[in-house]
């Protein structure tokens, strides 16, 4: 049963939103040192040694609460294995765009991932979108269109890559919705562990090469901060509920503009910041009316005699 956020002390929901913060900084700290080594190496190789450091952290949390061959056991396997799938799709074409998209800009575009949630969750879920999430969307889309608009970022393959990331992420959180009311947390977290570590070491071997010590040490830096983010991230969620914690997501985007000046040394230009803030304030404004449906939803459930 979920607990309502009104119920929960603000201090334990405070720290909550602090860590989720603190797990936004591990995690953009992790996109910057992919930068840095996807400039040498093949971001397959690198997403290769990524995924085996989030792997052993996912397969640890769960033998910690079941065996691992009953975690594999699903009641819709096939669309967990698609989660899997998809989700690292989505990794490999993030570090295809940190090969050649700033990190301030690329964030700016994977971030319309929360308005194609909404569009995918209707053939997919059945969900009913009103008008004023459809207006917040195309606002969301004219953001990204200011970004790449011509004297922007180059339109060059990088975009592509950041665009099809933020699709693939977002019919991975669709999906995971629909597995939600059949599979357990443990079961998904499995699947999408052994179909990403089968998946982008049968893929990355073929981009093996020797590797100097100083950036191989990068890769521990990766490997470390993907445990710890998750880690710190599955912490915050035992104290407070997603919807309270996901608004702050959207500080990976200042964050990202940070990094990309104090580590890149490059600007983002006003027009693309202005384009990043409507795409924010219009995944603000979808998630603000999806929690007011579901709050009208279970009230109207709480209604004796109501069918």
């Amino acid at each position: 049963m979920t607990v309502p956020a009104n119920s929960l002390p603000s201090d334990q929901i405070g720290r909550a939103i602090l860590l989720t913060l603190v797990t936004i900084i591990v995690f953009g700290i992790q996109d910057a040192v992919s930068k840095m080594l996807v400039q040498t190496y093949s971001p397959f190789l690198i997403t290769m040694m990524r995924y085996w450091g989030f792997a052993a952290f996912a397969l640890f949390m769960v033998a910690r609460q079941a065996p691992l061959r009953q975690a594999l056991v699903s009641r819709a396997p096939g669309w967990q294995v698609l989660r899997g799938v998809l989700l690292i799709a989505d990794i490999w074409f993030f570090a295809l765009a940190l090969q050649t998209v700033p990190l301030g800009e690329l964030q700016a575009i994977v971030i319309v991932y929360p308005l194609l949630v909404t569009l995918f969750a209707i053939p997919i879920l059945g969900e009913k979108v009103g008008v004023f999430r459809f207006a917040a969307v195309g606002a969301g889309f004219l953001g990204a269109l200011i970004i790449m608009r011509p004297g922007g970022i180059p339109l060059d393959w990088g975009v592509a890559y950041a665009l099809a990331s933020a699709a693939f992420y977002a019919i991975y959180i669709v999906i995971t919705r629909k597995v939600s009311s059949v599979d357990s947390a443990a079961t998904s977290l499995t699947y999408i562990a052994v179909v990403g570590l089968v998946l982008s070491s049968c893929v990355g071997v073929f981009f093996w090469e020797p590797m100097a010590w100083g950036d191989f040490a990068l890769v521990v830096v990766i490997m470390a901060t993907t445990c710890a983010g998750h880690g710190v991230m599955v912490y915050a969620l035992t104290m407070a509920p997603a919807s309270v914690l996901q608004p702050f997501n959207y500080f990976s985007l200042p964050w990202a503009i940070i990094l990309s000046i104090v580590v890149f040394g490059h600007w983002i230009d006003a027009i693309s910041l202005l384009g990043a803030s409507v795409i924010v304030a219009a995944g603000l404004v979808v998630m603000w009316r999806e929690r007011a449906r579901k709050v009208k939803v279970v009230k109207e459930e709480a209604v004796p005699g109501h069918e």
